[in-house]
């Protein structure tokens, strides 16, 4: 066997820790979403399945069209995203400054890592119960859900991003004169903030469940109050649309923060 024959064959799709051309990447990213509308229309408009248990994509765009006439879409979009976002942004203004200190300072991090294991392995629907009782119904509890399901892993990910900042360069920083507080506000914190944009992205994603689940518990309005009603009717178009929506919605939260990420650390992409 020649050395030509048991070396790596050339390839463009099979390419291993390396990127792909431009070109095949949209396209692959376009089939990733129109295949799978494809086969939904095939499926349902082929008369397999009653449109009940499986509605057409015509059926679903119809749904979502009845629901903006009537005012419930903007309504409930409103207010899940609303939830969302209060309950997150709280997660992270707690879980940046706890998460940084315990990857920064052991001390800090033999106090808090143990009952952050612990209550991270709680799952946070579990919660709902005490939480309507010490907080009653309206929206404090569904914020509280989604702060307590999403704190403690964007506290645990920053944690573990700050100590993979390379001690090369803190200690670098001590050479060039620089003081605990100057490693720790202009070497650590710029090091982590590409990490702590992933761990936000990867995360948001737990808030969308769980206000779906706290909105089908108790909830006036919002897009889980809505998939109940629908629910109980038996109204699968309705359904299908409010995770339509809420799919786009968790999907372009995603592009955002990518963008953010973009623009904003140049220096950790390139």
């Amino acid at each position: 066997m020649t050395t030509t024959d048991r070396s790596l064959q050339p390839t463009v799709f099979w390419r291993l820790a390396e990127g792909i051309p431009p070109g095949l990447s949209w396209l692959l990213m376009a089939l990733s979403v129109l295949v799978p509308l494809l086969a939904w229309f095939l499926l349902s408009n082929a008369g397999v399945i009653s449109p009940r248990f499986l509605p057409t994509p015509q059926m679903v765009v119809t749904a979502l069209g009845r629901l903006w006439q009537q005012g419930y879409l903007g309504q409930d979009t409103f207010a899940s995203f609303f939830r969302v976002m209060v309950g997150f942004l709280l997660a992270g203004l707690v879980a940046i400054p706890v998460g940084i200190a315990m990857g920064a300072f052991a001390s800090i991090r033999a106090l808090f890592e143990p009952i952050i294991g612990i209550v991270r392995y709680m799952p946070a629907p579990a919660f709902i119960p005490l939480l309507i009782i010490y907080l009653g119904l309206g929206e404090t509890p569904k914020v509280a859900l989604i702060f307590i399901g999403t704190v403690f892993y964007n506290i645990l990910m920053i944690m573990d991003a700050v100590k993979f900042v390379p001690k090369d360069l803190i200690e670098s920083t001590y050479t060039l004169g620089g003081n605990r507080r100057q490693v720790l506000f202009q070497v650590i914190v710029p090091y982590v903030v590409p990490n702590m944009l992933d761990t936000f992205r990867i995360n948001v994603a737990t808030s969308w469940n769980l206000v779906v689940v706290a909105e089908l518990v108790a909830a006036e309005v919002g897009l889980g109050k809505r998939i109940a009603i629908a629910q109980k009717f038996f109204q699968t178009d309705e359904i299908f649309a409010c995770l339509l929506v809420l799919g786009v919605i968790g999907f372009l939260l995603d592009l955002s923060l990518r963008l953010l990420l973009q623009t904003t650390c140049r220096w950790a992409i390139d």
